[in-house]
């Protein structure tokens, strides 16, 4: 694993920041945790990357508030201003 960061899918809309600070805690120092409102997915960052590695595989595929939990690495997110350029630009000649 390359980074300390991690993608928490299929959450509860229930869950709060404190609830997945302290479960990931139990395995290792937990950074922070940022919860996307209504979307049922957060972030979670470890202190390290091994400890990354070991929440990922303790957690990944259980439950918590009933819900199945998936867990993965976060990508780093795209800038806003990164959009492919598809041409055509509309104008007239």
């Amino acid at each position: 694993m390359q980074g300390n960061r991690l993608y928490v899918g299929n959450l509860a809309y229930s869950v709060t920041e404190d609830q997945l600070k302290e479960l990931f805690a139990e395995h290792g120092e937990v950074k922070g945790v940022n919860i996307i409102t209504g979307k049922g997915f957060g972030f979670v960052e470890m202190d390290s990357n091994e400890q990354a590695e070991a929440a990922k595989e303790a957690l990944n595929g259980t439950e918590f508030e009933g819900r199945t939990m998936r867990i993965d690495e976060a990508r780093p997110r795209r800038e806003k201003n990164d959009r492919r350029d598809y041409g055509g630009g509309g104008g007239r000649y």
